[in-house]
């Protein structure tokens, strides 16, 4: 990958950084409420986003810088394998349009800004809020980090060097959700999503053509891979019950998060929800064309120092200056607005489930959204100060963790909304031994993101999010038979 720098593709790239940073300034008068110090018009836009802000804004914050760097870069290494990302999306809005609709209404009904407020209002029970809510936030760290080093990949291929241009950026992406809450990523939103179509369907439709076409991509692949004796263009026999069961707990995972979640929350409706269910695959499609560009930097025999670096490389050498400058610009934008939405998500559980809870049950609603605010800095600053000085591969770690993590809050969260059977100390007791069990298993395999089970002379290898999962429900059911419900108190007199 090319390190000097490009005055054409740094001009195009430095403007259209300028343009998305008025934007999200303007957007605290954008759909302007009376007031935006009240944490629900601050951190979900009042509940006001209708079926295209909603799906642009999920959209967003779902599909990520780091998506655009990491999926190409895994199917660059590894060939099919990568390819889960696929069936994890579409799995999951099937999820989405049966769950998310009812956990809308629970939450407009009662005004629940998070999930550990939902959690909270459904089993009562401070403990298991408190589990929810501190998952979330340390489950979200990473995430952010995640998109710092998506926007430090694109900052690297633009020939600049050091962590200023870097800070400048964050730093500017907090003062703006400062001031405009969720509003400046969903107005941003529409320009991202808009440029990352824009960089995908000129890449695949125009780099096969300079390599000799498709086929001939595909069959660069697959000798590469047979060279070098690892990775493969379809998957191994060996390897189907890993890829289906990391689709599947990425798909249950993938909503639990808080960024995801007040994307959910800020939807005017729950027809918004299911309507929105529908209009997602579109940006699957744009994963699968996305996910082949991995291919195709094999076949333009990259000279890369990592494999994150392989789409900005292709940018690099095979368009113009200009173009690469606002595929680059692409990139960035797909960090902040992602970065924004779950800083925002990540300060609201803060805020609700832990100051309110234990710090100050009386705060007034103008405290909290000052509360809220300044979390969303600090927790900026905290994802900002462990790529400066902690090793990348921190943060890469703690994600794979992340993702068992967050997956391990779905019965708490979603049980409740169907079936009134479990309990609160038997969904705490599960939660705490699928996040507990689930670690063990992850720092024992070298915190990679499978497992393998030896059952006789079988040897099953799967996500360990999901086998924790599976820990979960089967402690909770067991906990909810064993243990006796408690009897309400018999008032005096």
């Amino acid at each position: 990958m090319k390190t000097d720098i490009d005055p054409v593709a740094l001009g195009v790239f430095i403007f259209f950084f300028i343009v998305v940073t008025i934007m999200g300034f303007v957007a605290a008068k954008w759909r302007r409420p009376e007031t935006l110090a009240r944490i629900d018009e601050w951190g979900l836009g009042g509940r006001s986003f209708g079926t295209w802000i909603t799906w642009f804004l999920i959209g967003g914050d779902f599909y990520t810088a780091y998506t655009v760097i990491a999926v190409p870069a895994v199917v660059y290494a590894a060939g099919a394998y990568g390819f889960f990302a696929l069936p994890y999306t579409i799995i999951v809005y099937p999820f989405v349009f049966a769950v998310m609709p009812k956990l809308w209404d629970v939450a407009k009904k009662h005004n629940y800004i998070t999930a550990g407020d939902v959690v909270r209002g459904q089993y009562g029970s401070k403990a298991l809020e408190l589990a929810v809510a501190i998952t979330g936030v340390i489950a979200t760290m990473p995430y952010i980090a995640l998109q710092l080093i998506g926007m430090s990949t694109v900052i690297k291929a633009l020939g600049l060097t050091g962590e200023a241009p870097l800070i400048i950026a964050f730093l500017v992406l907090a003062f703006y959700t400062y001031s405009s809450g969720l509003r400046a990523p969903a107005l941003i939103a529409f320009v991202k999503d808009i440029m990352i179509y824009i960089a995908v369907i000129a890449a695949v439709a125009l780099i096969p053509s300079k390599l000799g076409g498709y086929a001939a991509v595909f069959e660069a692949a697959d000798a590469a891979f047979k060279a070098k004796g690892a990775g493969s263009i379809l998957l191994g026999s060996n390897q189907y019950v890993a890829y289906a069961t990391l689709a599947l707990g990425s798909a249950l995972a993938a909503f639990m998060y808080p960024h995801t979640l007040t994307g959910i929350f800020a939807s005017n409706g729950a027809n918004t929800i299911r309507k929105n269910a529908i209009l997602l695959p579109a940006y699957t499609l744009l994963l699968g064309l996305l996910a082949l560009l991995g291919y195709m930097g094999i076949a333009a025999h990259l000279q890369v120092a990592t494999n994150n670096d392989v789409v900005p490389a292709l940018f690099q050498t095979l368009f113009p200056g200009w173009f690469a400058g606002f595929a680059f610009a692409a990139i960035a934008i797909g960090a902040l607005v992602p970065a924004a939405v779950m800083s925002i998500g990540a300060a609201n559980l803060f805020t609700r489930n832990f100051w309110r809870a234990y710090v100050n049950p009386d705060v007034s609603e103008a405290g909290e959204a000052q509360v809220a605010k300044v979390t969303s800095l600090v927790v900026k600053i905290g994802a900002l100060a462990a790529i400066v000085f902690l090793p990348i591969q921190f943060a890469l770690d703690l994600q794979l963790l992340g993702g068992m993590w967050i997956i391990q809050t779905l019965p708490a969260l979603v049980f409740g909304l169907f079936v009134g059977w479990f309990r609160a100390p038997a969904l705490l007791a599960g939660w705490a031994v699928g996040f507990f069990g689930g670690t063990y298993f992850a720092f024992a395999d070298g915190l990679k993101p499978l497992h393998t089970l030896h059952l006789g002379d079988t040897a099953i290898t799967l996500y360990t999010g999901l086998l924790a999962l599976a820990l979960n429900i089967a402690v909770a059911v067991i906990v909810n038979l064993v243990v006796p419900a408690r009897k309400p108190a018999v008032a005096a007199g």
